[in-house]
């Protein structure tokens, strides 16, 4: 006597509705089987949608990250944005600076940033001092831009509606008001257009010295409601000399990657580094603690705080990014080679020879 399919692991009533349907037929135990197999499917994702519900939102968001990490997902060209490779070495303060701090400088080997904040012209005829660009939401902002410039292959982008849409392709919420998320993208996006860039290489032969402004004009203007549309087309036009250096040197990011750091510079920062010396390691680098906090301790003063706020920051990395090849060790900080993959970025088409 034959022994009846085991149905009890079929519970959702659409299931049960299409197991109906094949009762008495000749397929009925592969029609189970198979909707068993559907039904622990759902269950499986029920169960991981409660997990991540659970989460906080930053969690969440590295959550699902992580997962298309996994899966190769996310690894297309389509999500990848680009950013000068000179600000994957020299970073942007972490801080925002008394408006009375004009200038910052930022050390790497034998190359060095710096920056100076400078003023901006208002509707009232005045010039207004700006401060010097700091945090997340400034290397969002030129990561934005440097992408639009080399998507729309100009040193003259339009962003209009979609600086906002990018705002909150980010993860952030896109509010009004004193204290909403576009008065501070816009902050960030002046200071931007304000300030200066000095940027000095040397060696044994020399030394060299590049001085630009990042933009050589901008038109912004940005709703104080997130729903209102802008009234006039936004441009912001790069310097001629930056244009020219950012389409030599653009370094491709995946943007779901930086979208799961958004909220945090040092992170950034971090991806930034690790990224640009994936194009360059053929054997691992390893960095004493004194020479990775002069190249990521931002405005740290003690040495062992740089050290366990670093250590939680690749921590957070490697929870997304598993196969970064980064270590720690009493040390310092060591990178090894690796694919641009581990990054979720695809390698590089090979052209063909003619």
């Amino acid at each position: 006597m034959k022994t009846a399919p085991d149905i009890s692991g079929i519970r959702d009533a659409d299931l049960l509705a299409e197991l109906e349907k094949a009762r008495g037929t000749i397929t009925f135990g592969a029609m189970v089987s198979f909707l068993t197999t559907k039904q622990a499917e759902r269950d499986a994702q029920a169960k991981e949608a409660e997990r991540l519900a659970a989460l906080s939102p930053v969690k969440r968001k590295r959550a699902v990250t992580r997962k298309a990490v996994d899966t190769g997902e996310i690894v297309t060209r389509d999500n990848l944005q680009h950013i000068h490779t000179i600000l994957a070495l020299c970073s942007l303060p972490h801080s925002k600076q008394p408006l009375e701090v004009r200038e910052y400088e930022r050390r790497q080997g034998k190359a060095s940033l710096v920056i100076e904040a400078g003023k901006l012209m208002t509707s009232t005829g005045q010039w207004e001092l700006q401060p010097l660009p700091w945090g997340s939401r400034a290397r969002l902002l030129l990561l934005y831009l440097c992408s639009e410039a080399i998507r729309q292959k100009s040193p003259t982008i339009e962003v209009a509606e979609s600086l906002t849409a990018f705002i909150r392709d980010m993860g952030f919420e896109v509010t009004g008001g004193k204290n909403g998320s576009l008065n501070y993208f816009k902050q960030q996006l002046n200071a931007l257009a304000a300030c200066r860039l000095r940027i000095g290489v040397w060696g044994a032969r020399g030394a060299s010295t590049v001085d630009t402004k990042p933009f050589s004009k901008i038109d912004v203007w940005m709703p104080e409601n997130p729903d209102q549309q802008m009234l006039w087309s936004s441009k912001i036009t790069f310097s001629r000399e930056f244009f020219d250096e950012l389409s030599a040197h653009a370094m491709p990011i995946n943007k779901h990657i930086i979208r799961a750091f958004a909220g945090s510079s040092h992170k950034i920062d971090i991806i930034y580094w690790l990224a640009w010396n994936l194009n360059r390691l053929d054997k691992p680098l390893t960095l004493s603690w004194e020479q990775t906090a002069e190249q990521f301790g931002g405005e740290e003063l003690e040495l062992w705080r740089f050290r366990q706020r670093f250590k939680k920051d690749v921590q957070g990395i490697l929870s997304v990014l598993p196969k970064a090849p980064l270590r720690l060790t009493d040390k310092g900080l060591t990178i090894s080679p690796a694919a641009p993959e581990v990054l979720a970025i695809p390698q590089q088409r090979k052209t063909k020879k003619p």
